[in-house]
This record gives C-alpha cells, sequence and structure tokens, in this order.
C-alpha cells in the first residue's frame, strides 16, 4: 500500500520541478547513474517487458558526437550538460520476456512484428518518464528533448543493437536557475479533463 509524499517530495519531483536548460559544475557520477536507473527501472510496462535501453553520455567525445545530431538549442545544452541520457526502444523487447514475465511461458508470441513498435515506444516513454521522476528524486535535474536526429543517434549509438531506436533524450545534473524561464501556463483540470 503507497503512503503519501509530503508536501517537500511532491515539490522536489513534481511542482517546484522544472525543465532545465543549463547545469552548475556539479558531476553526475557513475554511482549517480545507478542509483538513477534503480528506481527508473520500477516503471510499471506491459507484461514487465522493460522496452528501454540507456546511454549514458558523460564524456566530452559522446556528448559531442550527440550534440553534433541535435538541432536548434539542444547542441549546447548536450555539450554543457553532465549527462545526457538516450532513452532507445528495444523492437525486440518480446525476446527477453522468457525472463522477464516468467510466469506466462510464451508471452513472447503475445506480440507480433507488427504491434511492437507501438508497445516499444509506449512502454520506453513511461520508462523514460519514470527516469525522470528518479532523477528529481534523488536531488537531480533534467531536461528531456526531442530535437535530434534519430536516424543519426541510431547509427551513433545503437548500430551494435539494430533493433534498438532512439525515443528521446534527456539531459541530466544540478539545473543552473539562471537557465529557465518563467513556468508556463499549465491547464487547469476543467480544460481537458472529463470524468465519465
Amino acid at each position: 500500500m503507497g503512503r503519501p509524499l509530503d508536501d517537500a517530495g511532491l515539490d522536489t519531483i513534481f511542482r517546484t520541478a522544472r525543465s532545465y536548460n543549463g547545469y552548475t559544475d556539479a558531476p553526475v557520477t557513475q554511482d549517480d547513474i545507478r542509483a538513477i536507473y534503480d528506481l527508473a527501472k520500477m516503471a510499471p510496462t506491459s507484461v514487465n517487458q522493460q522496452s528501454a535501453r540507456f546511454v549514458w553520455c558523460t564524456t566530452a567525445e559522446s556528448k559531442e558526437r550527440l550534440a553534433a545530431l541535435a538541432t536548434g538549442s539542444n547542441p549546447d545544452k548536450i555539450r554543457k550538460a553532465p549527462a545526457t541520457v538516450i532513452i532507445g526502444m528495444d523492437l525486440g523487447f518480446h525476446e527477453h520476456l522468457d525472463w522477464l514475465f516468467p510466469h506466462a511461458p510464451g508471452a513472447r508470441d503475445w506480440f507480433p512484428e507488427e504491434s511492437r513498435r507501438d508497445h516499444a515506444l509506449r512502454n520506453s516513454s513511461l520508462q523514460g518518464a519514470f527516469l525522470i521522476a528518479a532523477a528529481r528524486a534523488l536531488g537531480f535535474d533534467t531536461g528531456p528533448m526531442s530535437g535530434f536526429d534519430n536516424a543519426g543517434v541510431d547509427a551513433a549509438f545503437f548500430s551494435d543493437q539494430p533493433g534498438v531506436q532512439s525515443n528521446f533524450i534527456c539531459t541530466l545534473g544540478h539545473g543552473d536557475p539562471t537557465s529557465i524561464h518563467e513556468r508556463l501556463p499549465r491547464p487547469p483540470f476543467e480544460k481537458f479533463n472529463r470524468v465519465v
């Protein structure tokens, strides 16, 4: 049974959290990355398919390779962030269901080829969203983005995994408050919700 977070916890993950455009020089360590992943992997996914694949760019060389494939103002954000994670999606996720979903032998057959991309996109997006929440819960800030050359990123970072395609990318670190603008509007409940 879940327990509600206090206001400080809700602020950290939701109400005062922002998407950052710049970061301080404080590092993101290998231990930090593992701690974030160890929370993000708890995301709910269909039949525990765990279709996300993560590439963490922390070196100047890997960040430059990624920045060269980004558009708009994103290259500079990637270069300056302590880390940027590529959230990919494995179209061959079904091959792992024998050990990820062992109580339903044959679950891999539930996903014919024509349906796999939709499932991989949906579930890797859930995992990417959990990764953002996990990073915030551990005191980090994030900057998710989609302005990049997907095919180029796939060739540069997933060439050894031809069934994996990039979904979105996300910078990570300790946010520089001067890099954000005033918070943009959020719609009230009545605008886009119906209770039926």
